[in-house]
């Protein structure tokens, strides 16, 4: 007998004498892995159309603006991806909003120098109608008070008006910190805290709201607004909404609002050319996505996949929530291949207008009670491109128990780094998951790991196609997948039971988050 041969026999032969160690070997032993477990991950990996889907959603579709065209294309793209997939999907109208059709922008300076500006139209941002506007730009100046600034408001007609604090710097902190000396940065930090405060007592000079701002300055003549939302990043400006409804409301990049306001300020009396072509259509119909795959022992009890469809406009709306509605579309799409006679229905729901309120998911929980009543759990995916790194139990007591059923299901590499929070508490609205955790319904938020997201990507002109991690898609798909699976397979529906949640600061109990109503018609915010 080898020597090799005679110490495996040993160690055997120790294992079987010592019943303590033999136990403990078969404790750390591998748990056997679930074939259903494994066919989801080979689909996942070996036939994902991750990318095929992020092409069409972010490159083909584009940004998906509710009352846009764009969105609609979303809607009708959904529900086609769907039943190419044998996936019956419908689009269910919630309500309608003010239809815009974004149109061309072209914004270039025509004094001291001739320079093409880098910037866009607001979202439902009024219209040139294509003809090309010039006029001078102006800032908004100091004001003694309210009063200085009502005399002063005759002299923004024909003019474009700077309504934003020009930056002194167009680095990043993290830049400024990397680079400078110590003294450098402190003085850099003194004078953005100075520019801010002096900014601030310039709006509250004007005794208006900034948001009430462009409306009076339109009111009063102005041919245009200009702004500029730096995120704090390179490059990257955040794109919400107009709040003019006569004159054109225009962001502009850090670098050239910057070099507009220089100008103003110094005396040049800069001046730009402004056309756009957008249109504003009437009221358009709003609606969400809903596809299922049919149960076969319990048709009429869910779990949902949520996602929100919707975007802004900056980019093409990537990591907010592109990843999430392409994640649950492949999630459906694997587990129709390998799961397709679940016990209980997998209704998948892509939401319209959360960015305005979480309307689409507000509307669904109000309009569906017998769906609500029955549903096992909600997942949703809605903060980036990274791989899920955070669930929280969303206040529900026994979330330890079932949650942790069924990630134990996953395979190891995939929740290796989750943390996880247990019963934790309820959202209060950050996303479509609140929706029906404030109906009692237990959702759970896949937080995502951050890649910058906020600065870098959230509601930016940068959320594009070319941010998108796919290894990290590919890894929530999985883990969504399964998770839905064992929820699915579930013998009943899970408990239900609410957390008492902590006193309030003032010493009182705390409530359960309410079900809210949904906008179901609107202009804008």
């Amino acid at each position: 007998m080898k020597a090799g041969a005679f110490g495996l026999l040993f160690i055997f032969s120790s294992i079987h004498d010592n019943p303590v160690h033999a136990q403990r070997m078969q404790q750390q032993a591998p748990k056997p892995v679930d074939p259903v477990v494994e066919r989801i991950v080979k689909e996942a990996k070996e036939n994902s159309e991750l990318e095929l889907l992020a092409f069409e959603l972010l490159d083909v579709v584009g940004p998906r603006l509710v009352g846009t065209p764009g969105m609609t294309k979303a809607n009708e793209w959904a529900v086609k991806t769907f039943e190419r997939w044998g996936i019956p999907a419908k689009n269910q109208q919630f309500g309608e909003w003010h239809g815009w059709e974004r149109g061309i922008s072209h914004i270039d300076m025509t004094h001291p120098r001739t320079k093409s500006i880098s910037g866009t139209q607001l979202a439902w941002s009024p219209t040139t109608k294509g003809k090309a506007i010039e006029g001078e730009v102006i800032a908004l100046p100091e004001f003694q008070d309210s009063l200085a600034f009502r005399k002063w408001l005759p002299q923004v007609k024909g003019k474009y008006v700077m309504v934003s604090m020009p930056q002194p710097t167009g680095r990043p902190d993290w830049n400024w910190k990397e680079y400078a000396t110590p003294e450098s940065y402190a003085r850099m930090q003194k004078v953005k805290d100075s520019i801010n405060v002096a900014w601030g007592r310039r709006i509250r000079a004007t005794g208006l709201a900034p948001n009430s701002i462009p409306s009076v300055l339109e009111d009063a003549g102005a041919v245009g607004i200009l702004s500029s939302y730096w995120s704090g990043e390179f490059g990257a400006n955040k794109i919400f909404g107009a709040r003019s409804h006569k004159a054109p409301s225009l962001d502009i990049s850090l670098e050239d609002y910057g070099i507009l306001y220089r100008l103003a300020e110094k005396g040049y009396a800069p001046r730009i050319k402004v056309e756009t072509s957008s249109k504003h259509v009437g009221n358009v119909p709003s609606f969400n996505t809903i596809a299922e795959i049919k149960g076969s022992e319990f048709p009429n009890e869910y779990v949902i996949l949520s996602a929100h469809l919707d975007s802004w406009e900056g980019g093409s709306g990537a990591t907010d929530n592109g990843t999430g509605t392409i994640a649950m579309m492949e999630v459906a799409r694997v587990l129709k291949q390998v799961l397709p006679n679940p016990k209980r229905t997998i209704l998948i729901g892509l939401w319209g207008s959360e960015e305005q309120g979480l309307n689409g998911s507000r509307a669904f929980v109000l309009d569906n009670p017998e769906v609500i009543e029955k549903t096992q759990a909600v997942f949703n995916l809605d903060n980036g491109t990274g791989r899920v790194a955070n669930i929280n139990g969303s206040g529900f007591v026994h979330a330890y128990d079932f949650m942790g059923r069924w990630l134990e299901a996953v395979p190891r590499e995939i929740t290796k780094d989750i943390q996880t929070q247990f019963p934790g508490s309820p959202g209060g609205g950050g996303s479509d998951h609140a929706s029906f955790v404030a109906a009692g319904v237990p959702g759970f938020m896949l937080s995502s790991l951050s890649w910058g997201y906020f600065n870098n990507t959230w509601h930016t002109n940068l959320d594009t196609y070319d941010k998108l991690v796919f290894d990290d898609l590919l890894s929530n798909v999985i883990l969504t997948a399964v998770l839905t699976y064992k929820a699915s397979e579930e013998p009943t529906l899970v408990n239900r039971e609410k957390r008492v949640l902590p006193a309030g600061r003032d010493g009182r109990g705390s409530d359960w988050p309410a079900i809210r109503q949904p906008r179901r018609s609107g202009v804008g915010y």
